[in-house]
């Protein structure tokens, strides 16, 4: 028997790059209008608070601070910080071990608020 070999590099034209980022967008949107409007509105504002303070931190850092519960879905994290991200205040600052206990230590994104939604919130 031998062994099956795959190649390294996709066949051409199995993978769009271009539908891969319709589909994330097209999940994002319907996650956002699905959010709770409460929810949305008490997570924008920890997302702010925590982006103000200029130290790296993680959807986890906003519950254990006490500043948001967990959504209904935990799709509404993307959009959450996605929106935040398209709107200045916050950027990517790398790659971390998620702290949330629900998703087993799993690789998240960090973020930090910009230099200029930090300037402009002082």
């Amino acid at each position: 028997m031998t062994q099956l070999q795959i190649p390294m590099e996709p066949t051409h034209g199995t993978v769009s790059a271009a539908a891969g980022e319709a589909a994330k967008q097209d999940g994002i949107a319907r996650a956002a209008a699905n959010t709770q409007p409460d929810w949305a509105t008490a997570c924008r504002g920890a997302i702010e608070l925590m982006a103000r303070r200029g130290q790296p931190f993680q959807a986890a850092d906003l519950i254990a601070e006490g500043l948001i519960d967990e959504p209904d879905h935990p799709a509404r994290w993307g959009a959450a910080f996605n929106h935040a991200a398209k709107a200045g205040v916050i950027e990517e600052a790398g790659y971390v071990r998620s702290k949330r206990a629900t998703v087993h230590g799993s690789i998240c994104k960090q973020w930090t608020g910009t230099a200029s939604f930090r300037k402009t919130a002082a």
